[in-house]
């Protein structure tokens, strides 16, 4: 089959590899029909994440239609139509049945390596997303086989048009958690960092649980107008205005009720933080830039809360942590517990409540994923969300 293969930083290629095959009977077999790169395929792309080999098959954000089952699969069978979780659990363990899926003890087989890297507990087993998360194959490819097919694959009706359901893979489900961490109360304001496809389905998902203004921080047109227009966000230009001046201004001097920080370890910014976290990256001092969370950490009002969907991958400098703990700040963070919103945000969709697909701006053959994440990565040709049609 074809597939896109990371070839080392910055380059990638779609190649032929062996075909997936059932190897555990809970396994499946899963024809890939839609799948998309992510911003967060980007840190593989730029060799910000360790644990990647050339030859790896990217992506974590696809669906399909069932080709083949093992013998233990009960749920599934040949032809149906899923979307499936970019998290892999397996049902069984403590954090499953605590509803922490993204905290899954058993599907990472890489997870001692990860912890020692990383200094801490891993998470679950990632699709695509390097040998740290268990050096799964992904899904921007022609195959892909889904372990623990009876847990993760969601099971979609066979006429509903992909692009409105591809992205309960990933995006829509993390942006609801972002939002749905920050406790939203009615006539709250939330700030976001990043109009991304997470920062953007987060804005959506903060007026669905009850936020009476959002404001989206950003520096791209295409993405500002998607915020503003699409979304319903007062929008900033950080590059045109003092973000942190602006957000008091805007919310009676005393800050948001709740920042999200949609963008992560790339964060890129104006003045000397993001000049100092240039060198210090380029340098290997530090392993990610974190403008946004810094600026989240500041703006956020007393007694507030910040949650972090952004990816963070190591050590992080000059984070004001004493003004989180002066202001008494929560923070919630972490990978998406996928299968807990799976079924809720599939029901809003058919509901007609919101309709995914507003934020995809291309749409391309397999034959054409390689050479687009330059494109996507430079922010070129107004790329919103790219999806990858088989």
């Amino acid at each position: 089959m074809k597939a896109v293969t990371w070839q080392g930083t910055r380059s990638m290629k779609v190649e032929r590899v062996p075909d997936p095959r059932i190897l555990n009977s809970g396994d499946a077999v899963i024809k890939v029909t839609s799948t998309a790169i992510c911003g967060s395929d980007l840190h593989l792309y730029g060799g910000f994440m360790p644990g990647m080999k050339k030859g790896d098959i990217m992506g974590h954000e696809f669906m399909g239609e069932v080709v083949e089952v093992g013998p233990n699969v009960k749920k599934l069978k040949t032809g149906d139509k899923v979307v499936v979780p970019f998290t892999i659990a397996c049902g069984k363990c403590y954090h499953c049945h605590k509803d922490e899926w993204s905290l899954c003890d058993n599907s990472n087989p890489q997870a001692p390596k990860a912890e020692l890297l990383m200094g801490g507990e891993s998470g679950s087993g990632l699709f695509g997303y390097t040998h740290l998360y268990g050096g799964y194959a992904g899904g921007q490819a022609e195959y892909v086989r889904v372990p623990y097919a009876d847990v993760g694959p969601l099971q979609v009706p066979r006429d509903i048009d992909d692009d409105k359901v591809l992205f309960l893979s990933d995006i829509f489900p993390t942006g609801y958690q972002a939002a749905e961490n920050c406790n939203i109360k009615r006539g709250d304001v939330v700030a976001v960092w990043g109009c991304g496809p997470v920062g953007l389905f987060a804005i959506k998902s903060a007026y669905l649980l009850g936020a009476e203004r959002v404001i989206a921080i950003d520096r791209f047109p295409e993405r500002l107008a998607l915020a503003e227009t699409a979304c319903g966000a007062e929008v900033i230009n950080y590059e045109e205005l003092d973000v942190l001046e602006e957000l008091r201004k805007r919310t009676g001097g005393h800050g948001p009720d709740s920042c999200i920080d949609a963008v992560g370890l790339e964060a890129h910014g104006t003045g000397l933080q993001y000049a100092y976290d240039k060198v210090k990256t380029n340098m290997m001092m530090e392993t990610d830039r974190p403008i946004a969370l810094r600026q989240s950490l500041y703006a956020c009002r007393k007694g507030g809360t910040v949650s972090i969907p952004g990816v963070y991958g190591g050590l992080l400098d000059k984070v004001p942590f004493g003004a989180a703990f002066g202001k008494g700040l929560t923070l919630k963070m972490g990978q998406t517990h996928m299968h807990k919103y799976l079924k809720p945000l599939l029901n809003m969709i058919l509901e007609d409540k919101i309709d995914p697909s507003f934020i995809i701006s291309h749409r391309i053959g397999l034959d054409d994923a390689a050479d687009i994440y330059e494109t996507w990565q430079k922010k070129q040709d107004g790329v919103t969300k790219i999806v990858i049609k088989n």
